[in-house]
């Protein structure tokens, strides 16, 4: 069968055997490197996906990822959530009113985040009914003033499900004794876990309790959605907020969460450029490969040249067998970063439970995340095929440029 003179060539110096073992060592090293460094690349910024998706699933799925809020109490706030709920990108609106204060329990005092929220609409927009460990928000009704808190604010405090707590608000209150903040007393009758800062600092209350405790008729501050796509979040608020009274303004998770997640996008490109150099290098030992193999073979390009190959035929040699060397490593890392990116976590898992460590103990997750990307994938595996053919061009001309009778000389 027919084969261009330069490929089939090529193709027998990647497989010949080389008096000189050095130069196959070196080939070979570049070919591990490449494998690794694409693996590794692959598997690395598959964890950082994974990360980055249980981040937006637990923190967005708790804080609101867009409200529409009044400057005025909103007593109609269900009439309100049904025109929110129209908007092609809103999923789900539910009401609610925000107030800080301080619990105290057993001499044990913390600062946190109160949302009094309807139970059949925030399961709507929330994800906390899924990490329930005990109780149910379902127990939240008017006028029992029941508070679902996050375990790690519970376990701080030293409490249970059904103890007392006490929740005081930065708010004065006139008596014969003088002015003293305001305080109520709560059971606990729900207790979630989500991981990062909201198990420690986010609580849920009835809606009208909320209102209550803040002295303002039964209603509610705002109303936040739930949208199909959260980087449309600002464009959607707005929108909603363009057809409402001028009393009515929008927010959205880009306020409030925005900086940790550019923090996370950052971290991901800075490490993916540190381990893109290793392929970098990789494709650098193809270079120091083929200046060998040309100087190993100077003879035969000679001979070649003397029987009627053209430089181009003799470029086009040398740039096969290290896109070949180039092609195996890429293609043998990519299948391995995409074993591993898809097997991490449970590797990990097996090694924790083997060896008895808590690796995840510190973090919001007690697992290793991992999410593939299939253009993770192509754009890694183009980079490397590119640098890879880059690297090949330099010995491929210089061998170009050989003369026959110089190298023929001394043989």
């Amino acid at each position: 069968m027919f084969k261009p003179i330069s490929l089939y060539i090529g193709l027998r110096y990647t497989r010949a055997r080389r008096s000189n073992h050095f130069i196959s060592f070196i080939a070979l090293v570049s070919m591990i490197g490449l494998t690794l460094g694409v693996a590794v690349l692959i598997t690395v910024l598959s964890v950082m996906n994974g990360f980055d998706r249980e981040l937006k699933d637990r923190i967005l799925g708790m804080v609101p990822q867009a409200t529409v809020s009044s400057t005025q109490i909103l007593t109609d706030w269900p009439e309100l959530a049904k025109k929110i709920e129209q908007h092609p990108h809103v999923t789900g609106a539910a009401p609610f009113t925000q107030l800080q204060g301080m619990l105290t329990a057993q001499g044990q005092v913390s600062g946190i985040m109160v949302t009094g929220i309807e139970p059949e609409y925030e399961k709507k927009v929330s994800i906390i009914q899924n990490h329930m460990v005990d109780g149910s928000i379902d127990s939240l009704k008017k006028g029992e003033f029941g508070i679902v808190l996050g375990k790690q604010l519970t376990d701080s405090l030293g409490l249970g499900l059904n103890d007392n707590v006490t929740l005081v608000l930065p708010e004065a209150t006139p008596s014969p004794a003088g002015v003293v903040p305001r305080f109520k007393r709560f059971k606990i009758v729900g207790i979630f876990s989500i991981g990062a800062e909201v198990d420690s600092m986010m609580g849920y209350i009835a809606l009208n309790d909320a209102s209550t405790l803040l002295r303002l008729p039964d209603g509610a501050q705002g109303v936040r959605m739930k949208l199909d796509d959260i980087f449309q979040a600002p464009i959607v608020s707005n929108e909603i907020v363009r057809d409402l009274p001028s009393n009515f303004y929008a927010s959205d998770w880009t306020f409030t969460h925005g900086n940790l997640f550019s923090a996370i996008q950052m971290e991901k490109a800075m490490v993916s450029l540190l381990l893109f150099l290793i392929v970098l290098v990789a494709a650098f030992n193809i270079v120091s490969s083929l200046v060998m193999v040309v100087t190993d073979k100077k003879s035969d390009i000679a001979i070649l040249r003397t029987l009627g190959a053209s430089p181009a035929t003799i470029t086009k040699i040398f740039m096969v067998q290290g896109t070949v060397i180039g092609v195996i490593g890429t293609v043998s890392g990519a299948i391995l970063g995409i074993i591993l990116a898809t097997s991490i976590s449970s590797i990990v898992g097996w090694i924790s439970s083997v060896f008895g460590l808590n690796l995840f103990d510190a973090y919001f997750i007690n697992y290793l995340p991992s999410y593939l990307k299939l253009q993770d994938v192509v754009v890694i595996v183009s980079l490397s095929l590119i640098l890879s053919f880059l690297a090949t061009i330099y010995p491929a001309l210089r061998a170009a440029k050989i003369q026959p009778a110089e190298a023929l000389r001394y043989e």
